[in-house]
């Protein structure tokens, strides 16, 4: 670290505190030439992940855009918050797995429609009626029907 007072290189470390968050560290350092005092931040530089839309364009993921889907999906339904994050979370994990640490919108949206067709029914069908945008009530009404085939056992 270069002191910013003498631009003397070499300090030491007085004391080092992991911030609120815990995504930073503040170190207070001493100039070993000037003895002056100075602090520094030390930060995790973070490949932000990304979405790509529909057009190509690519988006940075954003945690709280998704799970606001996802509780209007689930909104008067006896869905707890938790399982709603567990679901973004599920997300967030495929993201990171990934190499690229990118995901099309279309893979986004199948893990969540999977994920609520499990967890509730009719807040799978709100999800996909956005999601899939319906061109009209029989695109609808089909997706409906596949639902309830799948939920009935095969003779």
């Amino acid at each position: 670290m270069t002191c910013p007072f003498c631009a003397y290189r070499e300090d030491k470390v007085i004391d080092s505190r992991e911030s609120k968050e815990g995504d930073s560290i503040r170190r207070r350092r001493q100039c070993l030439s000037c003895d002056r005092r100075f602090t520094t931040y030390e930060k995790i530089d973070e490949i932000p992940y990304m979405i790509i839309k529909k057009d190509g364009r690519r988006e940075k993921f954003d945690r709280q855009k998704i799970l606001n889907g996802l509780i209007k999906a689930a909104e008067k339904r006896p869905i707890p918050m938790s399982r709603l994050a567990a679901i973004v979370d599920k997300v967030e994990s495929k993201l990171s797995d990934s190499a690229e640490r990118e995901l099309s919108t279309t893979e986004v949206g199948e893990m969540l429609m999977d994920e609520l067709r499990i967890l509730d029914k009719i807040a799978y069908v709100r999800f996909a009626s956005v999601y899939r945008n319906f061109d009209d009530e029989e695109a609808f009404l089909s997706e409906l029907k596949e639902l309830i085939r799948a939920k009935r056992p095969e003779k």
